[in-house]
């Protein structure tokens, strides 16, 4: 369901508003960054040097092919996210894919070929390509479309896989299936709003779909492709989310996570033929990643404790579980129908490491460690989790990194905030953060209200006229710890990107005391122009999320609090960054805070990636812009 909500935010802002300069206007051309040769200096320099963080190298998003002889992952070894192969039991790793990087991948069940996605200088909007084991053999599956796409899963014989996509009228997500043997798509729904493909239950020709409502939930369904009937399973009168399905090998039934009796994701099973659910494990924590191993043997599942994943394993037989002893981090599982699995870990001091985990013994072999490029990982930083009460008694939580100073000294504070906004900051690889520590300055990575992981009503208490609480959370964030002594929360930098960059934006005009400089990367600006043309799809959630803005007063709520109506009260110097690129919040959101600004004679850096979208992928401009952000908050620190 994360992915389908991220795909439908590349919709969010897809028109330029018509009120602001438009992308290929901006008439400040040093805005463009100029990149320079990659200097990553000596190992023993002090401190690390961005370019050293960024050159690590190690596996992500890794996978077993149905035989379980080969790992599929994504690597950035060459500068670009691209796909690798690797025998299971270990040994030389072989790149598949070259260029600009790939977008995701999946393995085709024959074991022996991969599906994989890739767009143009992160427009998102994806071509399909197969490609053989040994990279020798490969073909366009869809080639590129103004439409975007979401894969969804391949039949059990690999003769077909569906997706959803925009192509039709550019707003709402159709159900396709492609066949291999005609080469050919065919629309098996026509939706309104966001519905998307999941999982083919076996055997038959049935298909598990899912409709997004709202930011936070969804509403599940069986779609008969033969006939194009859909029949509902879940769609409960207070929205919950249900994700990780999971069928049993004989299609009896599947397994999966909701909160839709609790705050919190269960574990559970529902029988296809009762039409019923069974709860199998609950817990304090949320449960996720669940992954059926074995032939349907045993199943994993993690719970996520403030961020970090704690590894369970049980035979489905009686779902006794037993806890896999993992050091701290968040992991992923991927297994077939082998006895073995691989696990990836990935921490604050470890950027992916690949292991096998034996289902009898549960003996743990490592396959792959990082190239840490001369980093030692005892030498980074491990956060502390803490929560701390908001004004209104809501009970706010973070990851809190403190770097190691003088005696007596305390460092400066970066709040480092997270897009979504249903997301979490967890206890994984952040290059940024590891910087930001090794120069001398703490970093809260803050999970406002409205943040997942959290429970339900959490995670909805941002919600429409709400949504300005969460940015006051910032706010309360800095006096608790100024309160708490660790750090100079007198000297503290606000940062964010996507939704994070719009809190950014929000917080340092509707506070503008509170902090000493904003980087704002990606962000929203004017929420009037968003909502009103979000796409059908969006609109459905944004009710729910933002409130109706075909309604008068959520026009004048937005009106009134949105970032481009509170420039005038931001007194701190800025930082922005925008690719040109980007499909979700176009350049323009940025343009129009970094324009009004320098009218105002507010000092501003501003890097325009004319070769990048919503993210920045590219090794060169990554360097550019953490070594130009690094500065910018040394000097205003």
């Amino acid at each position: 369901m994360k992915l389908r909500n991220a795909l439908l935010l590349s919709l969010f802002t897809g028109l330029v508003p018509l009120h602001t300069v438009q992308a290929d206007e901006w008439p400040y051309p040093e805005d463009v960054p100029k990149v320079s040769p990659v200097n990553i200096g000596v190992a023993s320099d002090r401190p690390i040097d961005i370019s050293r963080f960024l050159m690590v190298r190690s596996a992500v998003a890794a996978s077993l092919n149905k035989s379980s002889s080969h790992i599929a992952f994504i690597s950035n070894v060459t500068g670009r996210r691209q796909l690798w192969v690797m025998p299971a039991k270990g040994g030389q790793a072989k790149q598949l894919t070259f260029g600009n990087g790939i977008t995701f991948y999946r393995w085709h069940p024959d074991g022996q070929r991969l599906l994989y996605g890739a767009d143009n200088n992160g427009d998102e909007r994806e071509a399909f390509y197969l490609i053989s084991i040994d990279g020798r053999e490969e073909s366009v599956a869809l080639p590129y479309s103004h439409g975007f796409r979401s894969f969804g899963a391949f039949d059990k014989e690999g003769k077909r896989f569906t997706y959803a996509s925009t192509e039709r009228n550019g707003r709402d997500f159709d159900l396709y299936m492609y066949d291999f043997g005609t080469a050919k798509s065919r629309m098996i729904y026509q939706a309104e709003f966001g519905f998307f493909p999941s999982q083919w239950r076996p055997g038959t020709n049935e298909l598990l779909v899912e409709e997004t409502r709202g930011e936070d939930a969804n509403n599940l369904y069986v779609l008969n492709t033969d006939n194009g009937k859909l029949t509902t399973v879940f769609k409960p009168e207070i929205a919950a989310a249900y994700e990780d399905f999971n069928w049993e090998p004989s299609g009896k039934g599947f397994y999966y996570t909701s909160n839709q009796d609790g705050e919190m994701k269960s574990l559970q099973y529902y029988d296809f033929k009762a039409g019923k659910a069974k709860t199998l494990v609950q817990s304090e924590y949320d449960i996720e990643n669940i992954t059926l191993c074995n032939k349907g043997k045993h199943l994993f599942w993690t719970e996520n404790r403030d961020g970090f994943d704690t590894l369970y394993l049980a035979p489905s037989s009686n779902m006794k579980a037993t806890e896999i002893s993992m050091s701290l981090g968040t992991i992923s599982v991927s297994c077939s129908e082998g006895k073995g699995a691989i696990i990836n870990h990935f921490a604050p001091n470890d950027p992916g490491t690949l292991s096998h985990l034996n289902l009898n013994t549960l003996e743990q072999t490592t396959l792959l460690t990082p190239d840490m490029a001369g980093i030692n990982p005892a030498e980074l930083i491990m956060p502390e989790s803490i929560r701390f009460p908001a004004r209104d008694k809501v009970m706010l939580q973070g990851l809190l990194y403190l770097p190691k100073t003088s005696q007596g000294n305390k460092p400066p504070l970066v709040i480092d905030i997270h897009g979504g906004p249903t997301a979490q900051s967890r206890a994984s690889w952040g290059a940024l953060t590891q910087y930001l520590v090794g120069k001398g300055i703490a970093v809260l990575e803050i999970n406002v209200r409205g943040s997942t992981g959290f429970g339900k009503t959490y995670t909805r208490l941002d919600n429409q006229e709400k949504r300005l609480d969460s940015v006051r959370d910032l706010v309360d964030a800095l006096k608790w710890l100024k309160q708490d002594g660790r750090v100079d929360a007198d000297r503290a930098a606000a940062i964010g990107g996507s939704y994070g960059g719009y809190m950014v934006n929000a917080v340092m005009g509707a506070y503008p005391d509170a902090f000493k400089a904003g980087a704002s990367f990606v962000g929203v600006a004017d929420w009037v122009r968003a909502l009103e043309t979000a796409s059908p799809g969006l609109k459905a959630s944004d009710r729910i999320e933002y409130g109706d803005i075909t309604e008068q007063r959520w026009k004048d709520f937005y009106a009134k609090n949105s970032p481009v109506n509170t420039i005038h009260q931001i007194k701190a110097p800025m930082f922005f960054e925008h690719g040109v690129n980007d499909p979700r919040d176009p350049v323009t959101e940025s343009d129009t805070m970094v324009k009004a600004l320098r009218d105002k004679n507010i000092p501003v850096t501003y890097l325009r990636f004319p070769d990048e979208g919503h993210s920045i992928r590219k090794l060169e401009n990554r360097v550019t812009f953490f070594r130009q952000l690094a500065e910018f908050l040394e000097k205003h620190l």
